[in-house]
């Protein structure tokens, strides 16, 4: 038999438990007054502020950082249609890194109580170090799988000899009848969620899910 052509897929994903979360929550003021709502404003992010200092000095925040201050005006309208006197708006956010999802639970269940300040969003996250090695791994185990697939279909066709050509991300790999790339490229992904829930405490009960660190590659073989 002559020589042929395998052209394959590998695919290979991972489950890894978040190392950090990222808490995100905003500091909102309204009032009649300008210069009173951005006071006010600045009054209830003192003690977030002041806090988050503190935990960052014992270690309990790995960092955090307060930024989009924004303050705007708004003429609400009167059930008759009437314009009413302005209301002026005040928010600022802040976000904030944990290592030790306990403090965050009983630090998200005290901030929220207070006045102001809404508690938004966490990202779970892993360190730069462990994603990078995860994602060297996770893409040698796809390339493994592309070919072990060509492997397989070679002895399927009674060949064995099988001799890489080309590995690539999938939608990089050369057609064989252009030298022009596929268009749509799939990279590495990582997602996770978090869901919560209020208990006889302050705390709240935080349950990151595992992030999913995935990998696809395109490889071309030849087999003979």
């Amino acid at each position: 038999m002559s020589e042929v052509v395998i052209t394959v897929r590998g695919e290979h994903e991972r489950r890894v438990a978040p190392e950090r979360a990222v808490a995100h929550l905003t500091i909102r003021a309204e009032g009649p007054e300008r210069g009173a709502t951005v006071e006010q404003m600045a009054a209830l992010s003192e003690p977030v502020r002041d806090d988050l200092a503190v935990r960052k000095a014992n270690g309990t925040v790995v960092e955090w950082s307060s930024q989009r201050v924004s303050v705007w005006s708004e003429r609400p309208w009167s059930p008759d249609g009437k314009r009413l006197a302005p209301v002026h708006y005040g928010s600022v956010d802040f976000s904030a890194t944990f290592t030790d999802f306990a403090v965050l639970s009983w630090w998200a269940g005290e901030v929220a109580e207070r006045e102001g300040v809404q508690l938004g969003w966490i990202d779970w996250q892993l360190t730069p170090e462990t994603r990078a090695a995860t994602e060297r791994e996770v893409a040698s185990e796809a390339v493994a799988v592309a070919m072990a697939r060509a492997n397989a279909y070679a002895d399927a066709i009674g060949l064995s000899a099988v001799t890489p050509l080309e590995i690539a991300d999938v939608g990089l790999l050369t057609r064989r009848d252009s030298t022009e790339p596929v268009p749509e490229a799939r990279m590495f992904m990582a997602k996770a969620s978090m869901a919560s829930d209020s208990g006889g405490g302050p705390a709240v009960q935080l349950q990151p899910e595992d992030l999913v660190i995935t990998a696809a590659v395109e490889a071309r073989f030849t087999a003979r």
